[in-house]
């Protein structure tokens, strides 16, 4: 299920990943505007993980994603860095897979989500982080995020296995719910945190 719908620009799709020269101006180190992806099974939660960080909100009645949805939100960091996130929250149907690599080509930053409580989710994760890896960024931040885990009594992926899947594969791995919204900031902090900073001449 989603927790939004809409149907992109396709031209608004092709805006680089981390982009800080705004309107041909020099890159700004304390002001980020970064491109972030989220791909992931059908229902795993993406789009409640995003209206959560944008808008504080959770939608148990949501919609599934048509194609995909953009918001954006910024935050800032202790050292006083902004970050923009221009987030495009894919949709995880299989008849929208072709379209993905559209919306991660130039991405900074990739968010893998599965769910917790569905092993198939947590493979079709490994399968989106595969994709990356061939045909993203060569200096993509990923993120993998184990969704539901408020639902751990229903648990079938042992953390342990996303932990030890992240570390194999360069990534940071966290667990969080967009329900209850626990780990949810924390998730987009840590993704600002490893931001590649652009070199200010």
């Amino acid at each position: 299920m989603g927790c939004s719908a809409s149907l992109p620009d396709r031209n608004s799709v092709r805006s680089t990943g981390l982009n800080n020269a705004e309107n041909g101006g020099s890159p700004d180190a304390k002001n980020l505007r970064v491109k972030l992806v989220l791909l992931g099974d059908s229902g795993v939660g993406k789009s409640c993980i995003v209206l959560r960080f944008v808008r504080g909100q959770f939608d148990p009645t949501s919609k599934v994603t048509v194609g995909a949805s953009f918001l954006s939100q910024t935050i800032a960091l202790q050292d006083s860095t902004t970050v923009k996130f221009e987030i495009w929250d894919t949709a995880g149907q299989e008849r929208y897979a072709a379209l993905a690599p559209l919306y991660y080509r130039g991405a900074a930053v990739a968010v893998i989500v599965y769910d917790i409580t569905n092993p198939e989710s947590f493979t079709k994760a490994q399968y989106w982080v595969k994709e990356l890896q061939k045909h993203g960024s060569s200096d993509i931040v990923m993120a993998l995020v184990g969704n539901k885990a408020d639902l751990h009594e229903n648990r079938e992926v042992p953390a342990q296995d996303g932990i030890e899947y992240s570390e194999n594969n360069g990534m940071f791995f966290i667990e969080t719910s967009a329900k209850t919204a626990d780990n949810i900031n924390q998730l987009f902090e840590e993704i600002a945190k490893r931001l590649p900073r652009p070199s200010v001449s």
